[in-house]
């Protein structure tokens, strides 16, 4: 006992004094990609980077060394692929398969770096590297110039929004760092530059190998007096999604009932701020409510905003679940039973017009049909060309119809309402990446800016006769009642077995059409009605519990 109260009463003294600076914290962060055809040194250019900005542990050089002389393709060099390459296939084939994420930061920034493969078998691992990238650093073969497949990333980095993009040509050691090599290449991108609606680009002439360019400039590039790529890296201000200004979206994740006194709807800001007393609407089903708390990893916060996952609780009971979207009274978003979108087409079976597919769009997901293959793009000129089938690795245009209308909007104004996936029902493989361009103009909308109207007499009549159902989907009404004189029918068809005369059949037929709905609420219906709360300890359809 008297030794744990010395260590208790003893003063921490603290960390042993480092005899090595730590740097400020990086102002801000920049998330970027490296693409490009295999090949071009896109995972040596990365290493490279690393090493030379001091972002490699001695225990990590150490492996390098090893590594390179076991799997090495640099001879007595450091094969600086290997930083980034891990897997074992990769490193016996000497290329990327998977995306690699690596971090570091210099006194100016942050930053989070993808490696994408460069292969086309690959190709739907670049675009999920893109999905979140920032920036873009398309590598070039100074030997070989746009190739197919730099066109190809070069499409599909700008289809998911990159603005801000690095033309980086590598290996110039190689063409004896020649300026008419880098300049011909240069005119070359530009060509193809009015097909992409990039807003910055640069163009580094570099060795990835023998580190020219990267963090310090090269002699052997005197004609180049642009910056270096770290220089470029930390200079760059890349247009982003996030305006100022935008409207808080926050799609449902998961509904948190911990206990009977406590309801929390959790998920990752999609835009926006909240705030406590913020209007807020549950969509699709148009409920309204008030922020009454709003909580983040470390407990209760006044507010919160993009990218932040949360949990938010409201004043009212609205019903609200898995896939449903949050979003400040008054904002115009609304679900949408069709899209144009255009769409990565990732298997090698063929898409065709009329598949069915499982989507995934935010936290919602859907029945869904590919209702038309409208176009599919040529991946050389950029054209769009008309189009049976969409092959593995190509780009299409095509009109998508969900069962269940989920809240979207274009791709260009918000990336996680803007995004899907297309899921095979039978294999649950993801088949394609669709971004939505265009929102269906005969999807149901809903008025956010003030909570519902009371209803009528008449219109809770009708309501009482057709179900919640149809008040909130008019277009099944003729189904309910095709339904409803179906079992009149067959009713009078049983009385008239039973021995019963014409007219009491006719009745007893006409009397269940009228009657049964008001007969089966008065008996304790099941069917809720609209902006009705849900039941926490029932397990529906999404619902994430």
């Amino acid at each position: 006992m008297d030794s744990l109260a010395r260590i208790a009463d003893a003063e921490f003294a603290g960390p042993a004094p480092d005899s090595v600076a730590i740097p400020a914290p990086a102002e801000s962060l920049l998330r970027f990609i490296t693409c490009g055809s295999v090949d071009d040194g896109k995972s040596t250019l990365i290493g490279r980077l690393l090493y030379d900005a001091n972002a490699v542990f001695d225990d990590q050089l150490e492996a390098l060394k090893r590594d390179s002389k076991k799997f090495g393709t640099t001879g007595d060099d450091l094969d600086f692929a290997l930083l980034v390459d891990g897997l074992s296939a990769e490193r016996e084939q000497g290329i990327t398969i998977d995306v690699a994420y690596r971090y570091f930061s210099t006194p100016k920034r942050a930053f989070i770096i993808a490696d994408t493969p460069g292969h086309e078998q690959y190709t739907r691992n670049m675009a999920t590297g893109a999905s979140s990238a920032e920036l873009a650093v398309i590598l070039v073969d100074a030997r070989k110039g746009i190739l197919p497949q730099t066109r190809r990333h070069s499409f599909i980095t700008s289809m998911l929004g990159v603005k801000s993009v690095i033309i980086a040509i590598n290996k110039m050691d190689l063409v004896g760092f020649d300026q008419a090599v880098f300049d011909r290449i240069v005119a070359a991108y530009k060509e193809i530059l009015p097909a992409l609606g990039f807003t910055d680009v640069s163009y580094i002439p570099l060795s990835a190998k023998n580190g020219d360019n990267i963090t310090s400039r090269s002699p052997h590039t005197p004609w180049y007096s642009g910056e270096t790529l770290l220089e470029r890296l930390e200079s760059a201000t890349p247009a982003t999604f996030e305006a100022d200004g935008a409207s808080f979206r926050m799609p449902v994740q998961w509904v948190n009932r911990p206990n009977l006194d406590f309801r929390g709807y959790c998920g990752t800001i999609a835009g926006g701020r909240v705030a406590k007393g913020d209007p807020v609407t549950a969509l699709p089903n148009g409920g309204t409510s008030r922020i009454k708390a709003v909580y983040g990893p470390g407990g209760e916060v006044m507010s919160a905003g993009t990218g932040e996952a949360i949990t938010v609780t409201l004043e009212d009971e609205v019903d609200l679940s898995r896939g449903d979207v949050l979003v400040v009274s008054g904002d115009p978003v609304a679900a949408h039973k069709s899209v144009k979108a255009e769409i990565l087409w990732m298997v090698d079976r063929p898409l065709i017009s009329g598949g069915r597919f499982v989507a995934r769009i935010g936290t919602a997901q859907t029945p869904a049909t590919v209702k038309s293959l409208d176009k599919a793009i040529d991946i050389h000129s950029y054209e769009p060309r008309d189009a049976n089938a969409l092959l593995m690795n190509e780009i299409g245009r095509v009109t998508v119809v969900f069962d269940r209308p989920p809240v979207t909007v274009p791709y260009q104004e918000n990336r996680d309402l803007g995004a899907f996936i297309l899921i095979d029902q039978l294999t649950n493989e993801t088949v394609a990446l669709g971004l939505v361009r265009a929102v269906g103009a005969d999807a149901p909308r809903f008025e956010t800016a003030a909570p519902l109207a009371e209803p009528t007499a008449s219109e809770r009549a009708k309501r009482a006769w057709f179900g919640a159902d149809v008040a909130m989907h008019p277009e099944r009404a003729s189904g309910v009642l095709r339904f409803r004189a179906l079992a009149a029918v067959l009713i009078a068809l049983l009385a008239l077995a039973l021995g019963l005369g014409w007219f009491a059949a006719a009745v007893l037929g006409l009397a269940d059409f009228a009657l049964r709905p008001l007969l089966r609420q008065a008996v304790g219906g099941t069917e809720p009605g609209p902006g009705a709360a849900s039941d926490p300890t029932t397990v529906r359809d999404g619902a994430g519990i």
